[in-house]
């Protein structure tokens, strides 16, 4: 946390970390808010991976959108967030459920990966056979 006591200080957060905070302060997902601007997800994305930045005209919808000043989205001065928006029991909840969504998903992966191997094993056999 910056010294300043404010986790989204210009000093530790860029604009696409003060997006998401904001986003998910309003308790939209990145695929809700691609749909009221009417961009893509991919285009959200980038936004608050801080590879591209939106333009002026979605930079005010999104400011009314998530309820922070403009100024805050771009500087982090002026009305915005001051704490995580995922804090507390909720956040570790949140969090929680995310890292049983991601072991799941490496299980399957490692599933994926010995039935590669096996079949990669078996075809050399062949060959050398």
């Amino acid at each position: 946390m910056a010294e300043s006591g404010k986790w989204f200080a210009a000093d530790v957060a860029t604009f696409g970390d003060r997006l998401a905070g904001a986003r998910e302060a309003a308790g939209l997902t990145q695929e809700e808010m691609a749909q009221r601007l009417g961009v893509r997800l991919t285009t959200v994305q980038a936004w608050e991976e801080d590879m591209a930045e939106p333009r002026g005209n979605r930079l005010q919808m999104l400011a009314g959108m998530l309820n922070v000043s403009l100024t805050w989205l771009l500087t982090a001065e002026g009305d915005g967030l001051d704490t995580p928006a995922d804090g507390g029991a909720r956040g570790a909840a949140e969090a929680l459920a995310e890292l049983r969504r991601l072991r799941a998903r490496a299980a399957g992966l490692a599933e994926d990966l010995a039935r590669v191997e096996k079949q990669l094993l078996d075809a050399m056999q062949r060959e050398v056979a």
